[in-house]
C-alpha cells in the first residue's frame, strides 16, 4: 500500500477547530497526517507532501498569514505535479478573485457583496463526471454549506477552464443575501495548474454525516494521471 502524505494547513485563518478534516482523512490508513503551519510552508516544508490542504475558515485570513513567499510557494508545490485540496476558505483562496488569492483554480466568485450569507444543508447536482471523480452515483447530494464561494468560470486564459463536479440547486440566503443566487453556481470544482491538479469544495463533506470520504475521492484524483475534461458552460 502506498502511503499519501497529506500536509493540513492549520495557521492563522483556519477555522478554531479543524478536527472534522483530521477525522475525515484519518479513517484511511494509507493517508499520513501533518499539520503544517505557515511559516513551514516559506520555509519549504510542503516539498515532504504530496498534497496540502487548506480547510474551512477565512480565505483572506489564509491567504494573508502565508503572504506572497508563502503562497508563492503553494503555486509552485502544485506547478511541479503535487496537488491542492480547497475546502470553503481553501476554495476562496484557490480562485482568482482576491489579492491574497493563489490563482490555482480558474474561477471567479460571484456575489462577493454577500459571501456571509449564512450556514445551513444545501442540495448539489453531480455532473457526469463529478459521478466518476468522486466515487457516487447519487444524481444529488444534501451536504452543509458554511459560506463558502460561489464559484464560476473566470476565463482566465493563461489557466485551463475548470471541470464542474457539482453544482448547487438549493441556496442559503440570509443576512441579506438575495434570494436566486446561488442555484446553479458551481459547488465541486477539479482543475489542472501546471503538473498538479486542484480539487475545491465550496461546501463541506467533512461535516457531513455520509460524505466524509467526498475527500478521499478528491485526493485519489489528484494522485491519479487522466486529466477530466474542461468545464463547458451550461446553455
Amino acid at each position: 500500500m502506498s502511503l499519501i502524505r497529506v500536509g493540513i494547513y492549520a495557521d492563522a485563518g483556519t477555522s478554531a477547530d479543524i478536527t472534522p478534516v483530521l477525522l475525515a482523512l484519518a479513517k484511511h490508513p494509507e493517508v499520513v497526517v501533518e499539520r503544517v503551519w505557515a511559516r513551514e510552508i516559506r520555509d519549504g516544508k510542503l516539498d515532504t507532501y504530496d498534497l496540502v490542504v487548506f480547510p474551512g475558515g477565512s480565505g483572506g485570513g489564509e491567504g494573508k498569514a502565508l503572504g506572497p513567499e508563502g503562497r508563492d510557494k503553494v503555486r509552485e508545490f502544485v506547478r511541479r505535479g503535487r496537488g491542492y485540496v480547497g475546502i470553503c476558505a481553501g476554495a476562496y483562496l484557490a480562485s482568482c478573485d482576491y489579492p491574497w488569492s493563489l490563482n490555482l483554480l480558474n474561477a471567479k466568485v460571484l456575489d462577493k457583496q454577500h459571501w456571509a450569507r449564512g450556514n445551513g444543508m444545501v442540495s448539489m447536482a453531480l455532473t457526469p463526471e463529478g459521478k466518476g471523480i468522486l466515487g457516487r452515483t447519487d444524481d444529488s447530494l444534501r451536504i452543509a454549506y458554511r459560506q463558502g464561494p460561489l464559484l464560476a468560470p473566470a476565463g482566465r486564459r493563461e489557466l485551463p477552464a475548470y471541470t464542474e463536479l457539482a453544482r448547487y440547486t438549493s441556496e442559503v440566503a440570509l443576512k441579506g443575501a438575495p434570494k436566486g443566487v446561488m442555484p446553479g453556481t458551481t459547488a465541486v470544482a477539479a482543475g489542472e495548474f501546471g503538473k498538479g491538479r486542484v480539487v475545491c469544495f465550496s461546501p463541506h463533506p467533512e461535516k457531513t454525516k455520509g460524505l466524509e470520504d467526498l475527500l478521499l475521492a478528491a485526493i485519489a484524483w489528484i494522485r491519479a494521471a487522466t486529466p477530466p475534461p474542461a468545464f463547458a458552460p451550461r446553455p
